[in-house]
């Protein structure tokens, strides 16, 4: 018995070990890149151009100043960014759980046909639906405005999908019925119960929603034309292709370790609700 106790202790070390070397590992190949990011915003466009070297340079300030008096207005497409990141994500999170909730706690005609329907809409690309949209707003008089790019997300298929399936696993209909019979209206059943129980869930979309957002090309690039209303990514792709007298790699990586923060900002706010919830369903379980 005490040898099968010793065995079993020790494959158990053993796993143990080998799940921290590969852990290791992993942290390693995600957070190097962002370390390779970081030492080249601090060197000069022609050390970039010499080859990588993992000490850092001494041109940070330089790069910053640099990139901060161009022709591009960073500061300002920074702020555009984040106002339309944080208003999808917070726009996306809420009226997709409200209708996941509808979904899941209510009986009427025609639900699953909605459920089916909103899933199939997940499934249909942008770019498909990106020329009438164009169309649309163009009647609309909302060309180069940022109105297009938040209202949409009120309707979010894959948000809503994900907290479809994270109330069915955790939210009893039960509780909604113990809250209905103790004289509670449907929002503030919604807002005051529901939404605390989804805290979890919303945290994790809000951070995908948000970095969407924040990381979107391709529909800002055909709203937004002048400079003073475009976001950070389209702002990067014209620095990265500026004609060859005016083009400095320092500048571009500085550009690139600036837009990285309000994202490790927002993650760093967020995970706790993230990791909150992890350790409930623990103790639950």
């Amino acid at each position: 018995m005490a040898d099968n106790k010793k065995q079993s202790g020790g494959g158990i070390h053993f796993r143990r070990l080998i799940a921290y070397i590969v852990l290791i590992i992993i942290s390693f190949l995600c957070l190097f890149w962002f370390y390779v990011l970081f030492i080249n915003a601090t060197r000069s466009n022609a050390e970039l151009s010499a080859g990588f070297t993992a000490i850092p340079s001494t041109h940070f300030i330089e790069n910053w100043v640099n990139l901060k008096n161009g022709t591009l207005p960073i500061v300002r497409g920074m702020f555009n960014s984040l106002i339309i990141a944080f208003l999808t994500a917070t726009l996306a999170t809420y009226f997709s759980t409200m209708t996941a909730y509808a979904i899941h706690a209510y009986d009427f005609k025609g639900k699953k046909f909605i459920f089916t329907f909103i899933l199939m809409i997940m499934m249909i690309p942008t770019q498909v639906t990106v020329l009438g949209f164009l169309q649309l707003i163009d009647k609309m008089k909302l060309d180069n405005s940022a109105i297009p790019l938040v209202v949409p997300a009120i309707a979010s298929p894959a948000v809503f999908f994900y907290m479809k399936q994270y109330m069915d696993a955790t939210l009893p209909l039960s509780l909604v019925e113990a809250a209905r019979i103790d004289g509670s209206g449907e929002f503030r059943t919604f807002n005051q119960i529901v939404t605390p129980l989804m805290k979890p869930a919303i945290a994790v979309q809000a951070i995908f929603s948000f970095v969407g957002s924040w990381n979107n090309y391709f529909t800002p690039a055909l709203v937004l034309h002048d400079d003073t209303k475009k976001t950070l990514p389209i702002l990067i792709a014209q620095l990265r292709n500026a004609d060859w007298l005016k083009f400095d790699m320092g500048q571009v990586y500085m550009m690139i370790a600036f837009s990285i923060f309000p994202v490790i900002i927002v993650y760093l706010i967020l995970s706790k609700h993230i990791v909150g919830g992890v350790t409930l369903g623990g103790v639950k379980g």
